[in-house]
């Protein structure tokens, strides 16, 4: 190719005097000593990469454009998804996939798995089988745990509800219940534990033959009795009790609205009643007037019945009652007033009769219920 013998700044100011001076292409041509046909020319081919750099230069505008929109179309999305999705950032890839099934409609897959960090490849194989075969059993295995939960009245706690599991042939550790049963939010009810002191002064109506020993080797060696109180919108019932130490079964009970010295009596026949004791029997209670009375005194005598008190306001020397009536009220009566006496009498004799000797676990008992641990060392 020839090469021209003018030059690119030769030519751009050759076609300055035209366009930006107003001369004449004639007049310029005969001054710079060109063909006017040259000028024309090289004017012509001015204009067409003026054209063309103009074209460039607004096509290139118009990407940059693009791409600035979708950079922030991502960056909101992203911003977007964090603020709806933070809760799952550190949750496990199968809550993550929950999270984006459920938002889809909302934003675009590939962003919020770019923002939680999860594969779309995962999220398709999550959506034709979003639990795996752990979750599965552990579905199976909660739906268990809520049927022990409810039949002991909302009480037991992931020892006693792995106990109950494992007698109906379910396999799983205790700790994967308490984790279940943790996620599922199942907690035993329970109450809070009040500060307790020792402090008293020796008995005078009976010494405390007991000695706060309340593990014995055989049953009818030792029981223990106690009065409490339970509120009606028609006043107080009151409650006594008389636990065996050895089963921890409550061998004797009366509910009445006075605290009267019967009450004591006729929980302590019923106690004599069931057991049809052979030999003298410690009886253990605190220092209220109805077990310092004359005719309580008697009634023991008459039935070898051996008195036995604690110290004067210590209620760790009769720390099996007290326990027995403070589960009591934060299993079943706690936060509830009853509206008659009768219901509340009724509610009662379920949870002692039917719940607490038969069904209820003891952990004194290695998780056994007070009748399920006396049959198994008496054989009956």
């Amino acid at each position: 190719m020839r090469k021209s013998r003018f030059t690119e700044e030769f030519k751009a100011e050759a076609i300055k005097q035209v366009k930006e001076r107003g001369h004449k292409v004639v007049d310029v041509a005969q001054r710079l000593g060109v063909s006017d046909k040259s000028l024309y020319l090289w004017i012509r081919q001015s204009s067409g990469k003026q054209s063309s750099s103009a074209n460039d230069s607004v096509a290139a505008l118009k990407a940059e454009m693009a791409r600035l929109k979708a950079e922030l179309k991502r960056t909101t999305e992203e911003r977007d998804n964090l603020k709806k999705g933070r809760r799952v950032l550190c949750q496990g890839v199968r809550v993550k996939y929950a999270f984006i099934d459920s938002h889809r409609s909302h934003f675009r897959l590939t962003s919020m798995c770019r923002v939680l960090k999860v594969n779309r490849s995962g999220f398709y194989a999550w959506k034709k089988n979003p639990l795996s075969k752990r979750a599965q059993e552990n579905a199976q295995i909660l739906t268990d745990i809520k049927q022990s939960y409810v039949e002991s009245g909302g009480i037991y706690g992931s020892p006693r509800i792995h106990k109950d599991l494992k007698e109906a042939g379910v396999a799983c550790s205790e700790n994967r219940v308490a984790k279940i049963m943790r996620n599922a939010q199942l907690k035993s009810a329970r109450g809070y534990r009040k500060p307790r002191f020792k402090a008293g002064k020796p008995t005078i109506a009976a010494p405390n033959r007991l000695e706060q020993c309340f593990n014995v080797d055989e049953a009818d060696t030792a029981w223990v009795t106690d009065i409490t109180y339970i509120r009606t919108y028609e006043g107080w019932l009151y409650l006594a009790v008389v636990i065996d130490l050895y089963s921890r079964a409550v061998v004797g009970w009366s509910m009445k609205s006075t605290m009267a010295t019967e009450i004591v009596l006729d929980a302590l026949l019923m106690a004599v009643w069931r057991r049809h004791p052979k030999h003298p029997i410690i009886i253990h209670s605190d220092q209220g007037s109805q077990f310092g009375s004359d005719d309580f005194a008697r009634w023991c005598k008459e039935h070898q019945l051996i008195p036995s008190m604690s110290r004067r306001g210590n209620c760790y020397d009769n720390a099996v009652a007290e326990s027995f009536f403070s589960n009591l009220k934060k299993e079943r009566v706690r936060r509830k007033i009853y509206a008659t006496r009768e219901e509340a009498r009724s509610d009662i004799f379920d949870c002692i009769e039917v719940f607490y000797n038969r069904k209820r676990r003891h952990s004194h008992l290695n998780q056994m219920s007070p009748l399920a641990f006396e049959q198994q060392q008496f054989g009956s």
